[in-house]
């Protein structure tokens, strides 16, 4: 029997940011070596629309050039990212979106996701 009640989704805070790794290693695992780097960084906007919930994903410069600093074949293992939901203001449905932008590390041993405080 089927349950007709509807599935409340938990309303999202909508200024939110949250620092985390992404190994970019598995989800490149067979991809040939010129398309690597152009998708590496479709898999950084999938992986930020899943985590984020908004379907608009915007990309930094820094974080572009970053994936791309090896060259299309060696593309980073892993990558530190900051990912930031923010509202947009000239829609007039106001629409979130999430601005990815790269973390410089020294290394990532050790390191957890955590949820940075908007205050501060």
């Amino acid at each position: 029997m089927v349950n007709n009640k509807k599935v409340q989704r938990q309303q999202r805070d909508p200024a939110t940011s949250i620092e985390l790794t992404i190994n970019l290693h598995k989800r490149l695992h067979g991809i040939t070596f010129k398309r690597r780097a152009g998708r590496a960084v479709r898999e950084v906007k999938k992986f930020a629309s899943k985590t984020m919930g908004t379907e608009d994903v915007r990309v930094t410069n820094e974080l572009n050039q970053f994936l791309w600093s090896k060259g299309v074949r060696n593309v980073p293992y892993r990558v530190r990212v900051r990912l930031d939901r923010k509202r947009d203001a000239d829609e007039e449905d106001s629409r979130d979106y999430t601005v990815v932008d790269v973390v410089k590390v020294d290394t990532f041993k050790g390191l957890t996701s955590k949820r940075i405080d908007a205050t501060a």
